[in-house]
């Protein structure tokens, strides 16, 4: 009897902490955070474009194009492909996404491609791109756009979200901000 009342007792207190307390204290944290809980929105000429978390299919030749996505970037449906270095389809995908690239990036070699621009993130919608996938991508899109190339660089340059503190993670860049600026680049 004794153990029975020790359990319900426990699962009493459980029950408050994480069904109550805790959850209060994440949303209020939330509501603290950028977006308020809601998510970063981006927001163009009073019009919301995309929510800076969630990656966005830029296919066109004039954008900088972000990771692909095993999903085709449906946030109700995130995941990965499950499918391993071996698999014959993923390897097809892949040297689909290689050729794809090499077709509108002249001068690129396939050894300069950096493998976030060719494989799928686990969620499908990841936002962010490394500066050396950013880089090779500025050739294309100064050509496309009859922009100064360095203009387009120092953008990208500009765009980099180093490591949090300096060392916690990798530099990436947010393809959405990124095509956002560059809409706005004259």
């Amino acid at each position: 009897m004794k153990t029975l009342i020790q359990s319900i007792r426990l699962t009493l207190v459980l029950t408050v902490l994480l069904c109550i307390i805790y959850p209060t204290i994440i949303a209020f944290a939330g509501k603290l955070s950028k977006g308020q809980g809601d998510g970063e929105k981006i927001i163009v000429n009073g019009k919301v474009v995309g929510y800076a978390a969630i990656g966005q299919k830029f296919n066109k030749p004039q954008y900088f194009w972000g990771r692909p996505s095993a999903v085709d970037y449906n946030a109700a449906g995130s995941a990965g492909s499950n499918k391993g270095p071996s698999n014959p389809d993923y390897l097809k995908d892949v040297n689909s996404r290689i050729n794809t690239l090499l077709k509108y990036n002249p001068g690129l070699k396939r050894s300069d491609i950096p493998a976030d621009l060719v494989t799928a993130s686990g969620s499908g919608l990841d936002p962010d791109i490394s500066p050396e996938a950013a880089r090779i991508q500025v050739k294309r899109i100064a050509q496309y756009r009859k922009l100064d190339e360095q203009k387009v660089a120092v953008l990208v340059k500009t765009h980099i979200q180093a490591p949090l503190l300096g060392m916690l993670g990798p530099a990436t860049v947010n393809v959405l901000k990124l095509n956002v600026a560059l809409d706005e680049l004259r």
